[in-house]
């Protein structure tokens, strides 16, 4: 695996560039599509691609009608992935979500257990409003997102590969909500902050979207497709330099180990060597999703936010003080700029 003290020969370094330019020029193509249904959410579809592209899952935070589940069904189309959605509520069972055992009688009278899979034996899973699961079932997520594979009654199922879940939140209407625990957040790759969409966007998709003609989507990649770009992708090397900001900004943002006062000051808890990972894989993503080769520091910059509020917690004093995560790591991403 080429990285940034390892060279390709000539012969596999043209091939090489070969294979990253063809998958540069469909990944162009599937923004296209998403474009073509999705308005004003340019930022939000590119880290949503970098997610499934890097092999992980997303947790989409936004107010009700920014077309987040609309964005998830078009992903599925494009990449040809096989998709379901679960909406999640108080009284959602991980049986629900896993599937279970039933006993069954043959013509003969003999009985056996038959295992029924739930709607995670997919390749894109949605799952709707997250946080209004018991925290039960979204620990029942957990096995699944990190080893791919899902135990029940003493057997072990493997998931359908590629695999990623694409969660969504709404950060209004908290009453009768779970937060999600540290290490179910910990399995998303990136948070994507879902915003409003600019005056133009929004005219645009309004004349789109109420007319009588329905925009026709077309699948661009598959899942075999998606799964040789996700393994192309770890082999794009990453300079020293890129290697250096990364664990700069991670390391930095721990409170027990940075000389940054606004860090020890202000943060619980900072972010552990997944982040490190996350950032690595996603820097990776963008630079293939733009055109280039190699990813760079702009590229890190770029993607600190989404990997890493997640993964930090401000100190109640800091929360007193209207101290925000996004400050804090402005603050840690301000050396590199």
């Amino acid at each position: 695996m080429p990285n940034s003290t390892t060279t390709l020969d000539a012969t596999d370094g043209l091939a090489f560039v070969k294979e990253v330019d063809q998958l540069g020029r469909s990944l162009a193509k599937v923004r296209d599509g998403v474009g073509k249904v999705i308005f004003g959410q340019q930022e939000v579809v590119d880290q949503t691609l970098v997610t499934v592209l890097a092999g992980g899952h997303a947790l989409l935070i936004g107010v009700p009608g920014l077309a987040k589940t609309r964005l998830v069904e078009t992903l599925g189309i494009i990449l040809g992935l096989d998709d379901k959605r679960i909406q999640c509520t108080p009284d959602l069972m991980p049986a629900h979500i896993l599937g279970s055992e039933v006993l069954e009688e043959d013509a003969e009278g003999k009985r056996s257990f038959r295992f029924i899979r739930g709607p995670v034996f997919t390749q894109l899973l949605m799952a709707d409003e997250i946080n209004r699961a018991s925290p039960r079932t979204q620990s029942a997520l957990l096995q699944a997102m990190q080893e791919h594979t899902v135990s029940i009654a003493g057997q072990t199922h493997r998931l359908p590969e590629p695999f990623h879940v694409l969660a969504t939140q709404n950060p209004l209407e908290q009453e009768g909500t779970y937060p999600l625990p540290e290490a179910q957040l910990d399995r998303f790759l990136l948070q994507v902050s879902v915003g409003y969409p600019d005056e133009q966007a929004e005219r645009a998709m309004l004349l789109a979207t109420t007319g009588s003609q329905e925009v026709e989507i077309e699948r661009v990649l598959s899942g075999e497709q998606l799964l040789r770009a996700q393994k192309l992708l770890r082999r794009i090397p990453v300079g020293e330099s890129v290697v250096d900001a990364i664990l700069a900004i991670v390391r930095n943002g721990r409170p027990d180990s940075t000389d940054i006062e606004e860090v020890r000051r202000n943060v619980a808890w900072g972010p552990g060597p997944r982040a490190s990972q996350a950032l690595m894989l996603a820097i990776r993503a963008r630079a293939v999703l733009d055109g280039r080769l190699a990813p760079s520091i702009d590229d890190v910059l770029a993607l600190a936010h989404p990997v890493l509020r997640h993964r930090m917690a401000l100190n109640f004093a800091a929360r007193a003080e209207g101290v925000t995560l996004d400050s804090v790591i402005d603050r840690l991403c301000a050396p590199h700029r």
